[in-house]
């Protein structure tokens, strides 16, 4: 066993223990590697730096196939390094040759979730049950331990932001990498910003119908409204303005309308609402 908590030298007699009934509770990453293969060398300290990383949501399981050839064979080791994870008892996915640590990370987060996943999972639990200064104080020590993982920050800046915390919300996803911004989660709370943050300055939603029933052809009270409605948490009344408002003019304000709907299709993810309105435009713009 190695000085590490969550790292363990695998043979045929704790091979069960370790891999089998261990990956019931947890994750269990298994390399097969031999001291000749130089690829193996190269992987083992991103394996085990990966381990330490992920504060044991996963161990990590060496199995030197030089000495566990049974092993190797039982398990159909052709060539090495290969990495099997078991969950369950079960395999349910694994790679061969030294990757770099991106794509391994990538694997990992496809089956793990981090520590600081689970503590942003729980912050917003606690916001949904009303415990504003625990749901911040979990989000805040979420974004302490993975301050550039873009899942983290998305769930973490959410939460922030609908605790009323907008700025501490934008500093964290602004210290993200541009390319990672744009990925749909974070761009969907740089939406829910934006919103919030426009609302303090919009007049409110009955004020602007009845500025629109005095003028049906005032778009900008119409984009305000959808902006005010999207804000307030009716987002299918606010698409159907957006909607009107293309239908009216697609290109007013350099496509305002467009723009703002697809801002919307980022927060609302998969709901039916999204496959709706895309449609919609669709039709309206062939």
């Amino acid at each position: 066993m190695s000085d590490s908590p969550y790292i363990f030298n695998v043979g045929k007699q704790n091979f069960d223990q370790v891999v089998i009934q261990g990956s019931r509770d947890r994750p269990v990453l298994v390399d097969f590697w031999a001291s000749w293969c130089a690829p193996c060398q190269a992987l083992i300290p991103l394996l085990g730096g990966l381990a330490e990383d992920y504060h044991g949501a996963f161990h990590l399981a060496k199995v030197n196939t030089e000495e566990n050839q049974d092993l190797a064979m039982e398990y159909g080791i052709r060539s090495i390094p290969a990495v099997k994870l078991f969950k369950n008892g079960e395999i349910v996915d694994e790679f061969a040759g030294a990757l770099p640590e991106a794509e391994i990370r990538a694997f990992l987060d496809k089956h793990i979730e981090r520590e600081s996943e689970g503590i942003a999972r729980r912050a917003k639990d606690r916001l949904a049950k009303g415990d504003v200064e625990q749901a911040l104080e979990l989000a805040r020590q979420a974004l302490a331990m993975d301050p550039m993982h873009p899942k983290v920050v998305a769930s973490a800046a959410h939460t922030l932001a609908t605790a009323g915390d907008t700025q501490s919300a934008r500093d964290a996803i602004e210290k993200l990498p541009p390319l990672n911004q744009e990925e749909a989660e974070v761009r969907s709370v740089l939406t829910e910003l934006e919103l919030r943050e426009a609302r303090d300055n919009l007049p409110d939603a009955d004020d602007l119908r009845q500025r629109l029933d005095a003028a049906p052809d005032d778009s900008e009270a119409r984009f305000q409204l959808a902006q005010r409605l999207a804000a307030d948490g009716h987002a299918e009344e606010a698409l159907e303005q957006l909607l009107t408002l293309m239908r009216e003019d697609k290109n007013w304000n350099d496509g305002a309308a467009r723009k703002m709907m697809l801002k919307l299709f980022d927060t609302l993810g998969d709901d039916p609402l999204v496959a709706r309105y895309r449609g919609r435009i669709a039709n309206l713009l062939h």
